[in-house]
């Protein structure tokens, strides 16, 4: 339906004799009707019935018609209504004012009937090229890749111009190539080479131009603000209609709108690749100072207490006992600043898969927990996490690291001795598990800001630490399609809530008969 109420681009031909035909008969039944009202009217009111025929003519059939209706149109006057009557004789000239008056009512009924016309055509014109740039453009800001934008462009050309088009984009090396696997029209070396030529001379060529015109099909360069972004190419199913001056301009319009959205789509992607080289070179940073601070004060604590146990000789057993435990706390600090820097990097390559498998959470939980056994002792320890809870599909050591991780931050950033609540609860399709602590919490406007890489939270002090923990924790939660939040609680102190989404349990296995 909208290709059968799209306008043509310019008026069909058609057949003159119906529209010829049409006046004539128009004549006829006026003729008619004024001779049945011949006797009970005056010749000026058989005159207006005339008129009207001619109007009618002019309106439906133009100019041509409407001047063949006024010629019959006197004639029949001239022959039934004249004396004398049924003879082509004027005996009366004053006549002769009235018949000039028909012929000229319907020539210039005629002309404006037909300028009107015109007119209205190209106001559907204007109209139908209006709204396919507008539709160009909509689809264009819609964003998308480089294929899906050519796809949208090559397509509103074919639409609009009734023909075939396809557009090709220079690869690394400067060479064309299209992005579409299958081509509207066979692309020759000849087509290629004209296509080349364009795009290396930012000028149109080919069919309907002075450069090249022996290609099969015109090409036209999508020039962008920088240079030349691509080429276009349109091969007409018949009579190329945009040599005409304001089709030649319309396809140069959809031309630079394409060029512009190309050179966006390009500009776009040089800013998130800086964008990637400035947190590329960000990350290095850190990482060295890492390297000066983090890694190096517990290698040199592990250093120190290891050379005093090389080198004390006889050293007291509670001595002897601090000197091991600072090389185990250090180890496992170290250990754990090691991990973080490698889940990192793994998260920001893409290449972490999920090892997923139902567990409940409890079960993640408690190995979470022993894991933190060291940290967490002397500290009142809140754990809420009932066994009937529905079953998570989660990969378990993601989600224990993720678990470690917040527990880790609130022993970081709370003072010795304040207490740690882990809690879990299911709503509806969702759990949501709760790790909250007793400490100064969160500076306002850190909600969001601390789970970004290499943040670190403003009641920080002298801990160690990098800031990617909570950086984790937002990769492994959207991995598993969850979501993490920070808040600060009423009665002091920060709060991290954990939401995951609950999916249906599969059936469990059938119990095999006892023997």
């Amino acid at each position: 339906a909208q290709e059968a109420a799209r306008p043509t681009l310019r008026p069909r031909p058609r057949s003159p004799w119906p529209h010829y035909l049409f006046a004539s008969m128009a004549v006829a039944l006026a003729s008619a009707v004024a001779l049945a009202l011949f006797r009970r009217s005056e010749l000026a009111d058989i005159v207006m019935i005339y008129v009207l025929a001619i109007v009618l003519v002019a309106t439906r059939s133009g100019r041509g018609p409407s001047l063949v209706a006024s010629v019959l149109s006197v004639a029949a006057f001239d022959f039934i209504f004249v004396p004398p009557y049924y003879t082509f004789a004027v005996t009366d000239f004053r006549h002769v004012g009235t018949f000039a008056t028909l012929l000229i009512t319907g020539w210039v009924i005629g002309t404006l009937t037909e300028r009107i016309r015109q007119q209205a055509r190209m106001a559907r014109l204007r109209e139908h090229r209006t709204a396919g740039l507008l539709r160009l453009s909509k689809e264009l800001s819609e964003g998308g890749g480089s294929v899906e934008l050519i796809e949208s462009v090559v397509r509103n050309v074919a639409a609009q111009f009734h023909t075939e088009a396809l557009a090709l984009i220079p690869d690394d090396q400067g060479r064309l190539r299209s992005l579409r696997t299958e081509l509207p029209y066979l692309l020759t070396e000849n087509e290629r080479g004209v296509a080349q030529w364009v795009y290396e001379h930012a000028e149109a060529a080919g069919r309907g131009t002075s450069t090249l015109p022996g290609a099969k099909a015109t090409y036209l360069p999508l020039k962008g603000t920088a240079g030349v972004m691509g080429v276009l190419g349109v091969l007409p199913e018949g009579e190329a209609q945009w040599t005409e001056p304001d089709q030649r301009r319309l396809l140069e319009a959809f031309a630079h709108q394409a060029a512009l959205a190309l050179e966006r789509l390009h500009l776009s992607e040089q800013t998130a690749q800086a964008r990637r080289r400035m947190d590329e070179e960000r990350l290095r940073s850190v990482l060295l100072s890492s390297v000066s601070h983090d890694l190096r004060t517990p290698l040199g604590s592990i250093t120190g207490a290891a050379s005093t146990l090389l080198e004390g000789g006889e050293l007291p057993e509670a001595t002897r006992r601090d000197l091991l435990q600072s090389i185990q706390e250090e180890s496992h600090r170290l250990h754990r600043l090691v991990t973080n820097l490698l889940d990192i990097t793994r998260y920001e390559s893409g290449s972490v898969q999920l090892n997923q498998a139902w567990l409940p959470l409890e079960e993640v939980v408690g190995s979470a927990l022993n894991r933190m056994e060291e940290g967490l002792r002397g500290r009142p320890l809140t754990v809420e996490v009932p066994p009937d809870l529905p079953l998570v599909t989660v990969d378990p050591v993601m989600l224990e690291q993720l678990i470690v991780n917040l527990l880790d931050n609130a022993l970081k950033h709370t003072p010795p001795g304040t207490g740690v609540e882990v809690k879990a609860w299911a709503v509806g399709n969702r759990l949501t598990l709760l790790v909250a602590d007793r400490g100064p919490g969160l500076a306002e406007g850190e909600e969001e800001r601390i789970f970004e890489k290499l943040v670190r939270g403003a009641h920080h002090g002298d801990q160690p630490g990098s800031g990617l923990g909570l950086a984790i924790c937002r990769a492994i939660a959207e991995a598993h399609g969850g979501r993490i939040t920070a808040s600060n609680r009423a009665q002091g102190g920060a709060q991290f809530l954990l939401v995951l989404p609950l999916k249906e349990a599969p059936p469990a296995p059938p119990e095999e008969p006892m023997e």
